[in-house]
């Protein structure tokens, strides 16, 4: 007969390989026969809390409510480049609006999609409904957001008799007095049953048996305070916490609360501060990019995205970041290189093809073109991306001149998604080339409209010759 395995380290084992579910249930059989076992029961709750874990540092979703309902605003109306509400045109000698697209908000679209760069504060309430929250949904998110919710109802899934334990029933004091099992309790708490009122309580009567020495517990009562909205407070937590203890994370954290109450300049200063302590630090120096490029600071947040790929020169964001910026500054080659690193990286998805193809086509490496679109259409994920391929290959056909193939292309754009703002655009202008007037909409609102666009950035060259045609057909009447 051969030897078995402890069946509790064989649990561990199963945790060491993130093997969660198979972890979980081989803890429960344990409990079965000795409820009172701890180390069973605290590998139990670390499994389930593995399971459902998001990274709170990268994560954050603003909802309406704390955007309209924002009592910590320091000024209505703020200097440029003082605030993310107003981050004005851009400085350094960027790509210019007329070429770079820019959300709803007025943020320029970025390389890499993160949590809260598809859209940015609205000022009025009816812009906050209209404004897509995230990429690939037009509904605005509310305060209770999607991922909370889940994670509301996680515990059961991994458990179709009930939730493992009755948070209320708990008694959290006596478990604040076990730091071991108190800081696995509370992960779970938290992200799990993503129960904040119990888990800032548990923290709260944890860090007081601690004599208020423990930097963990203090970073941790500061996200419970950011869930619930209380910023101030939670900056005082975290800068307590870095009084006892300098951690990367908590300078995140920290930089993380200034940008939430629209103050990113302080929160530049916290990152370079951490920079001087933990130098050449990626996070640090990625979180410094991220803040100049919703500023509307491209050709800086370009430098140090460019500083981040020399500490590490596999990172996805600053690698697609510096590529997006390059495309848009009209170096299509330069942006090809970078975007065919990510390539041999190992990324393989319908946005990179899709680059890759209006690169090749910028660049005139025409043998290349459709063979990358036509990846990128194999590898779309929904009608959203499949319409923004069939978009990029109208304009091929109109950059080749075979105005019948970019006609048909801009159709199955609108097809896959008719509220393609662009392709209904490019229609329009396809329309008046054959000279088809009555289906190209009225010249009086076109006036007017050119006459708002010109408004909002009066350096548009095209919206000038706009207007400047739209004077003299008026002028022949």
């Amino acid at each position: 007969m051969g030897v078995e395995m402890d069946p509790l380290l064989h649990a561990w084992s199963y945790f060491r390989r993130r093997k969660f579910q198979l972890c979980s249930d081989l803890c429960s059989q344990l409990l079965a026969k000795a409820p009172g076992d701890q180390a069973a029961w605290c590998l139990k709750i670390r499994a389930l809390t593995e399971m459902v874990y998001v990274d709170e540092i990268d994560v954050d979703q603003e909802g309406i409510a704390e955007m309209m309902l924002d009592e910590n605003a320091i000024a209505q109306v703020a200097r440029p480049g003082t605030s993310l509400k107003l981050p004005g045109t851009s400085q350094g000698g960027g790509p210019s609006q007329a070429v770079r697209p820019l959300t709803q908000t007025g943020r320029p679209i970025t390389g890499f999609v993160r949590p809260s760069t598809q859209g940015g504060r609205p000022g009025t309430m009816e812009q906050a409904i209209k404004t897509p929250r995230t990429a690939h949904t037009a509904r605005p998110m509310t305060s209770a957001s999607g991922r909370y919710v889940r994670l509301g109802t996680a515990s059961l899934l991994t458990n179709p008799d009930g939730p493992f334990l009755n948070v209320a029933k708990l008694n959290l004091n006596n478990y604040a007095q076990k730091p071991k099992l108190a800081k696995a309790l509370f992960e779970y708490i938290f992200h799990h049953e993503n129960d904040v009122k119990n888990a800032i309580d548990l923290a709260a009567y944890a860090t007081q048996h601690a004599q208020f020495k423990d930097w963990w517990w203090k970073v941790q009562i500061g996200k419970c305070y950011y869930r619930l909205g209380l910023y101030r407070e939670a900056e005082t937590q975290f800068k307590s916490a870095l009084k006892q203890q300098d951690m990367v994370d908590t300078i995140l954290y920290l930089a993380k609360v200034y940008s939430r109450l629209d103050q990113p300049l302080t929160a530049l200063n916290v990152f370079k501060q951490g920079l001087d302590r933990f130098s050449g630090e990626v996070s640090l120096l990625c979180g410094i990019a991220r803040i100049y490029e919703e500023m509307n600071n491209i050709s800086t947040a370009a430098e140090y995205y460019k500083d981040v790929l020399k500490q590490d020169n596999t990172h996805v964001e600053a690698i697609a970041c510096i590529g997006s910026n390059h495309f848009y500054s009209d170096q299509p080659e330069i942006a090809l290189r970078f975007y065919r690193r990510l390539l041999q990286m190992g990324v393989y998805n319908c946005q990179l093809f899709n680059n890759l193809g209006l690169c090749c086509f910028y660049a005139q490496q025409y043998d290349m073109i459709l063979s990358s679109f036509e990846r990128a259409l194999s590898l779309a994920e929904n009608e959203e991306e499949t319409a923004d391929v069939w978009y990029n290959l109208g304009h091929v056909a109109a950059g080749i001149g075979d105005t019948s193939l970019a006609f048909q292309c801009f159709k199955l754009a609108l097809t896959n998604n008719n509220d393609h703002a662009e392709a209904y655009n490019n229609l329009a202008v396809l329309e008046m080339q054959k000279g088809r007037i009555e289906q190209v909409g009225d010249l009086q609102r076109s006036y007017m409209a050119a006459q708002m666009s010109e408004a909002a950035y009066p350096e548009h060259v095209d919206t000038q010759q706009l207007i400047t045609q739209l004077r003299q057909h008026f002028a022949r009447l």
